[in-house]
């Protein structure tokens, strides 16, 4: 197993992606963004597809790219490094078996090895007995199987998946995903994706990217249940509120919320200190006229239909409601809405 480090400056259109990472040898780091924040640019630089304006990427301790020194410039493949995408882009003219081999050929492994072991892979990724099989004989799942068995079967040092599942059912998306947490466990790996449950089932840790800068790092869960941008908050499905200190607890305009965990109270101890207030938008009651601790007045602007009922966004934050709850209630119509203390957090808020 390889450790990865770099610092990849690559100027685009309207802002220049700058990112510093580093990945554990046999450690999974997820990234996310919005689109177009920079993400599939810094995989493409790991790998070698698109060069660096500054900075450099060293790969078990060997430097493989350099932006002052371009002859320190190796290509993916010596360089270790597999790129994984959502076109599985297999050689249509090969079975899965001679797909998965060609990477060990090209490296001189004599052909029967090659077979011999991509035959294992292919059992590995949940193809058993599918050699002889050719690409427009595979479905999509099937095909991205075979890609990852002739990603693996190279012995790369690193792994890159740009949003591999994202071209497939919920169902098989979900298969391939066990699939990849099981074989690149002991692989270092950077897998970009749009979905929040795939860096909770994948990654050790997560990189957010916006604007082609680092905006937020840390242990998956901990970086979701803590978002400090609108975006994290949305990936993660919690209300974000920015206000500031005020008495102890949180304060945007007349609104006030108490939280009931000490990393909370202990942010909110200086009045004036900037805050957002985080909250499950299941966890919001829609109670009766009052005063009670941790309820404001809010109006409904949208209403969007959710598997278990609909989702009422406000003004003023987000409720889930059952179907029966929601009733007759209408874009423009005002509502009370109460969070507990014990399901509010504070966090820092620029």
């Amino acid at each position: 197993m390889s450790a990865l480090g770099a610092r990849v400056v690559v100027p685009r259109e309207h802002f220049v992606v700058d990112v510093a990472l580093r990945v554990g040898a046999g450690e999974t780091v997820a990234i996310m963004g919005p689109s177009g924040a920079g993400k599939s640019t810094l995989l493409q630089a790991l790998a070698g597809f698109v060069p660096i304006g500054e900075g450099e990427i060293e790969v078990g301790g060997r430097v493989v790219d350099r932006a002052t020194q371009p002859r320190v410039r190796t290509e993916p493949m010596r360089r270790g490094i597999v790129l994984l995408g959502q076109n599985p882009r297999l050689f249509p003219h090969l079975t899965a078996r001679e797909n998965v081999a060609f990477g060990p050929r090209a490296a001189g492994i004599p052909a029967s090895e090659a077979r011999r072991d991509a035959d294992d892979w292919l059992a590995r990724v949940g193809l058993p007995g599918s050699g002889d099989r050719r690409p427009q004989e595979l479905s999509g799942g099937e095909a991205q199987r075979v890609a990852v068995a002739r990603a693996l079967a190279a012995s790369p040092r690193v792994v890159l998946l740009d949003e591999p599942l994202v071209a497939l059912d919920p169902d098989t998306a979900g298969d391939i995903r066990r699939m990849l947490r099981e074989q690149l466990a002991d692989t270092t790996t950077v897998a970009v994706t749009h979905d929040a449950a795939d860096a909770v089932a994948l990654a050790d840790r997560l990189v957010v990217i916006e604007a082609g800068r680092v905006t937020q790092e840390g242990a998956v869960r901990d970086v979701l249940a803590a978002p400090v941008s609108a975006f994290v908050a949305s990936i993660a499905g919690v209300n974000r509120i920015e206000g500031a200190a005020s008495g102890g607890g949180w304060r945007s305009g007349e609104v006030g919320l108490l939280a009931a965990d000490a990393a909370s109270k202990a942010l909110a101890a200086v009045d004036g200190t900037a805050l957002a207030a985080v909250f499950r938008p299941g966890n919001v009651l829609v109670v009766d006229e009052g005063d009670a601790v941790n309820s404001w007045r809010a109006v409904a602007r949208r209403i969007e239909p959710t598997l278990a009922g609909v989702r009422v966004l406000t003004d003023l934050g987000a409720v889930d409601m059952s179907l029966s709850d929601a009733g007759a209630l209408r874009p423009g119509d005002a509502l009370t809405l109460h969070v507990a203390p014990e399901h509010v957090r504070f966090v820092a808020a620029s």
